[in-house]
């Protein structure tokens, strides 16, 4: 990654009237609203449904009675889950005080280790889950402990984007253990702290790099906040998510030019083409990074089904709002050409770097199965690609907790 991340600047909500403040809440609550520029909009439930960071507790009773009866795909990902390195009982966490990482994971002290390691917890959370051993279930907690003991910082220009990344899978993690297991985790409240203290601080400001970037964090943040039922920071993650996606995703309804995040500054064509990679034909679909790659996309498309999945459990359904409007076509535009269609000259000179990685179940499950939506070429390859593993970044075992899931 070589991303240049400069933390998001803060705007104030300019006075208005009481009734109009009273009126737009309405709006914000039912989330059709948030104020330009400002960090907040009303998102967070009155209560936190626990679990509830992209898999709910009815998600994971259907899988894994699916996995029981050995149906597919779900027994096919929970094989492949188990065998994979991120299940091992033998793992021996790898916790440092302080996680350095560079552009391109250049230096990389700490990174692929803290981002394997929460990947791990979440693994072993879900077989524990699964099969109801113990084992895995104490595993989870003693990676989740090891890192809360020392962590206390990330450093170097990668920061950003690696606390996201981590930060993503630590929550998936800690909230199964925490509402469903029923032994004892002592330092719970410890890892709470650490989320608080060295990860959150990190991401909500957000970022002013690739798209990625900030839909990343945001995931982070949203998750994270769920776990420590902070509803403060969880309208902060959502209202920046909702302004972000926006400025990812490019809808004909947008107009001439796509929307962009007001920090940025980007108030010229010039400067909008040249952010969007200098792709300068704007269509329905296209995201800030198709012209870059399409695997940089799947991470920002990745982190937009992860918040919608998370705000629908816990109460405010975007996706029959812009932000499932903007997945669906997204998903769509790029499944079409990871398939192999001809890409036209007027698209990225004619040339994409395909490698889209294991994204569309879960935007492919709420759109499709959920909402009835058609999406042919989206069905295609997340057939074609089953059972979904992991990027072994923030993403993992998603055919198993969301393939074909009616919860």
């Amino acid at each position: 990654m070589q991303d240049k991340d400069t933390p998001a600047r803060r705007r104030r909500t300019s006075p208005r009237s009481a009734l109009a403040l009273a009126a737009a809440g309405t709006l914000l609550a039912a989330g059709f609203l948030s104020w330009p520029g400002t960090p907040r909009a009303e998102a967070a439930p009155a209560a936190f449904a626990h679990p509830g960071v992209t898999v709910s507790r009815a998600q994971l009773d259907f899988a894994r009675t699916k996995v029981l009866a050995g149906a597919q795909p779900w027994k096919s990902a929970y094989d492949q889950m188990m065998a994979s390195k991120y299940a091992s009982l033998g793992r021996t966490p790898q916790p440092r005080a302080v996680v350095e990482c560079g552009s391109y994971s250049n230096p990389n002290y700490g990174c692929t280790d803290e981002r394997e390691d929460a990947i791990a917890a979440y693994t072993d959370a879900l077989a524990w889950y699964f099969t109801r051993d113990e084992r895995y279930a104490k595993k989870a907690i003693e990676l989740m402990d090891a890192w809360s003991a020392v962590l206390k910082d990330h450093t170097n220009s990668n920061a950003p984007l690696q606390t996201g990344w981590a930060g993503s899978s630590w929550p998936k993690a800690a909230e199964i253990i925490k509402y469903t297991y029923t032994g004892t985790w002592t330092n719970s409240g410890r890892f709470a702290t650490m989320l608080r203290n060295v990860y959150l601080p990190e991401i909500i400001n957000g970022s002013n790099s690739n798209g990625n970037w900030e839909l990343s964090m945001m995931e982070a943040a949203v998750g994270i906040s769920v776990f420590l039922e902070d509803k403060a920071s969880y309208d902060t993650a959502m209202a920046k998510f909702r302004t972000r996606t926006a400025a990812y995703v490019y809808l004909a309804s947008d107009g001439d030019l796509p929307k962009t995040v007001p920090s940025q500054n980007l108030n010229t064509r010039d400067k909008i083409v040249s952010y969007w990679q200098g792709q300068s034909t704007f269509v329905t679909g296209l995201t800030q990074e198709t012209c870059r790659d399409f695997t940089h996309t799947g991470y920002g498309v990745s982190a937009i089904s992860h918040i919608a999945e998370t705000s629908r459990i816990q109460g405010q359904d975007l996706y029959g709002t812009d932000v499932g409007e903007r997945l669906r076509q997204a998903l769509g535009f790029q499944a079409k050409y990871e398939l192999g269609t001809a890409v036209p000259s007027w698209l990225c000179g004619g040339t994409v770097n395909r490698g889209l990685g294991p994204v569309t179940e879960v935007g492919y499950n709420a759109l499709h199965n959920r909402l009835g939506v058609a999406m042919t070429n989206t069905q295609t390859l997340t057939e074609q690609n089953r059972p979904a593993g992991s990027n072994n970044l923030f993403v993992a075992w998603e055919t198993l907790t969301h393939g074909d899931n009616p919860n």
